[in-house]
């Protein structure tokens, strides 16, 4: 057993607490990670706040990178001091999702409190937060979630490949399949959007409308490829997007925010047989309504897309290329970066909605 500090959540919507934890050592097809950098996500502050619900105590966080220390039985390909980043991406391999080659959504459950490796100071069990639980020294996860880095990407720029990039960019080339010279709108401008943007740039998408109520993340939005940026609430917005795209309105709208009110009125900004794609994550329970007939009648769809319907072994080696190559943007997307004693104040400089991505490093 491993012991460590790990901010640990207490109590929704309030503050972490940073503790000494024990970490159970890996078992058959796990593998132990000592982090070196884990990066804020929403999905994080959405659980601390209580918006999924969940078992308290909790250790939450998933967006990681860090060099193996322990590995268990029947894992093959990794050596310990590999350098790998963690994901949430926990897949069995063997159900029909798994076997059709969509391992984000394995069918295969996980028990995040009966089957979590933390341990408090008392020896209660903490939930193994998104079945990760990055918000710690080390974490221990099924080999499923892992996946080779090369030594020369820093730590902090490969953590982002683990939920932010894979997210924004593979819900444009996996979920949606964006093809060349198409018409894009991305509403939000966040981390997640900005990777969306770049991925319907490196999508080879000709018209790219980026929406957003804050200034300052429209002129990061230019930044990242997108050919205009606009103030979601400026006044006759529906018609400057079809301006903009021949009349038409827009072959994809992208939502990469969580504010019910977008998903009700996105589909203005389509174009007939045009897709929305939901990436953003409301509240459980908050619901949208749609008018079926205009949907129906221009032959229009909505998808929902989960960590960008990505496939580790398939899209991380190829992301890091094009990451050498200078077409994906990783440096640009960390904002700041705290070590874990500050991971409030982290945690309350993203809710503010102007940082891109915020980093633990350890």
């Amino acid at each position: 057993m491993t012991s460590m500090k790990a901010a640990v959540c207490r109590e929704f919507g309030k503050d972490l607490t940073i503790e000494e934890i024990t970490l159970l050592p890996p078992e058959a097809g796990q593998v132990q990670v000592k982090l070196e950098a884990c990066a804020i996500c929403h999905s994080d502050i959405s659980y601390i706040d209580g918006a999924w619900g969940g078992h308290l105590p909790a250790v939450y966080g998933h967006e990681a990178a860090g060099r193996i220390s322990a590995i268990g039985t029947g894992v093959a390909g990794y050596s310990i001091g590999d350098s790998v980043l963690v994901t949430l991406i926990k897949s069995c391999g063997t159900c029909p999702t798994c076997a059709d080659g969509h391992p984000v959504n394995c069918e295969t459950g996980t028990d995040r409190v009966a089957q979590s490796p933390i341990r408090l100071e008392n020896g209660d069990v903490a939930e193994h937060g998104l079945v990760t639980g990055a918000f710690a020294e080390e974490v221990v996860v099924d080999q499923s979630q892992i996946a080779p880095l090369p030594d020369d990407i820093p730590m902090d720029v490969a953590s982002l490949l683990s939920c932010g990039v894979i997210t924004g960019l593979g819900a444009v080339v996996n979920t949606a399949g964006v093809r060349p010279g198409a018409s894009v709108v991305v509403i939000g401008a966040g981390g997640v959007g900005l990777n969306t943007i770049q991925g319907a740039r490196i999508a080879g998408a000709s018209t790219i409308i980026a929406l957003d109520l804050e200034d300052e993340k429209l002129d990061g939005a230019l930044e990242f490829g997108a050919t205009h940026a606009l103030n979601a609430g400026a006044d006759g917005l529906v018609k400057r997007v079809r301006n903009l795209t021949g009349g038409r309105g827009a072959d994809y709208v992208f939502i990469t925010v969580g504010a019910i009110k977008v998903f009700e009125t996105a589909p203005r900004y389509l174009a007939a047989r045009g897709q929305m794609v939901m990436v953003g994550m409301p509240p459980s329970g908050a619901m949208a309504s749609y008018e079926p007939v205009v949907l129906s009648a221009l032959s229009q769809s909505i998808t929902g897309s989960l960590m960008g319907g990505t496939v580790l072994k398939r899209d991380i080696p190829w992301l890091i290329e094009l990451y050498r190559q200078g077409s994906l943007k990783l440096d640009e997307l960390i904002t700041n970066r705290y070590p874990l004693d500050r991971i409030n104040e982290a945690i309350a400089d993203t809710k503010t909605g102007k940082s891109r991505r915020n980093v633990i490093v350890f």
